[in-house]
């Protein structure tokens, strides 16, 4: 007897208002303990006091599928109906968000389709925060004008069906609804009056004197890059020959590179400062054919190691034929 709609109620796009809700859903509201106790003979009047204590938005929740005290309260607004002028009120509350909210929650329900335009509509400039639990429980943000916007576009809510409501434009071609104004098409006329008042020119943004530009490079001639490329292909042509050199040989150049450096730094050591100075073509000179000596002698030595070491190699290999 207590989940049974009240005999003069009226009936919602021609059936039992609380069949909007579907029947798994509605047996899980009628077992649960908020339902029992807290829903159990109330009133018009007193239910606004239940809304009052609203602390968020929900449908069910939980493995279990429990309801929430929103849901609860829907089911109980569409049993006893309370009268249109008690939910307009409900929508029109501004000190209690969530009584709004449950007001056009039901208002969407059974307003027809005008109805729900014009007295949800409005609602839609509100962008306080709202506090609503999903489905596995957790609790996220949302506003207020975001909700309303989901129950005038959306099919589902809460996990409740909304019932299908004309496109606003076939109202408005039918001369049922006048053209919506948006608060953001007052804003923006507002904004192009005051930005036309406004007579004086903005001042003058005078920029700071750059600082000097960096140096270009000068531009190369061919006859540069040409000797760029020599040098790269002599460069790139020295180590090919270095790579295929034998490492004993490799090493050996190593060496004689490390003891000619050596001699040049001990000879610069030992030169005194006026010899540095002063050098005569005839010194110059001399310099220049000791080099070559010494240029000479270790080529020599260089023949005479390859020599030893060709030498080496064909005993071994000897050895290995005479072996087998």
């Amino acid at each position: 007897m207590a989940n049974r709609t009240v005999k003069d109620a009226k009936s919602v796009r021609g059936t039992n208002p609380q069949f909007l809700i579907e029947k798994i859903i509605r047996s899980r509201i009628y077992e649960c303990k908020y339902w029992k106790e807290e829903c159990f003979a109330l009133s018009a009047e007193l239910i606004v006091d239940k809304a009052m204590e609203l602390r968020f938005l929900g449908g069910v929740y939980g493995g279990n599928v429990k309801p929430s005290p929103f849901l609860c309260l829907t089911l109980k607004m569409l049993q006893i109906q309370p009268e249109k002028d008690i939910i307009v009120e409900f929508i029109k509350n501004e000190e209690f968000k969530y009584v709004r909210a449950l007001g056009a929650l039901y208002m969407r329900l059974v307003g027809t389709s005008i109805e729900c335009y014009k007295y949800l509509e409005p609602l839609l400039n509100d962008g306080r925060k709202l506090r609503n639990q999903t489905r596995d429980g957790k609790f996220v943000m949302i506003h207020m004008d975001e909700y309303i916007d989901g129950l005038l576009h959306e099919e589902r809510m809460f996990d409740i069906i909304l019932p299908r409501i004309q496109k606003r434009h076939v109202l408005e071609e039918a001369n049922e609804l006048d053209p919506r104004i948006s608060a953001l098409d007052d804003d923006a006329d507002d904004n192009v009056e005051s930005s036309g008042e406004e007579d004086e020119p903005p001042p003058e943004h005078n920029p700071k004197p750059r600082r000097e530009e960096r140096k270009r490079t000068p531009v190369r001639t061919k006859e540069q890059d040409r000797g760029k490329d020599r040098d790269r292909k002599y460069r790139d042509r020295e180590r090919d020959r270095e790579r295929e050199k034998p490492r004993s040989d490799r090493e050996r150049d190593r060496d004689r590179d490390k003891y000619r450096d050596r001699s040049r730094s001990r000879e610069r050591r030992h030169r005194s400062p006026p010899e540095r100075r002063e050098r005569t073509p005839d010194r110059r000179d001399r310099n220049r054919d000791r080099n070559k000596e010494e240029r000479s002698k270790r080529r020599d030595y260089d023949r005479h190691d390859y020599d030893r070491d060709r030498h080496d190699r064909e005993e071994r290999r000897r050895d290995r034929d005479r072996d087998r």
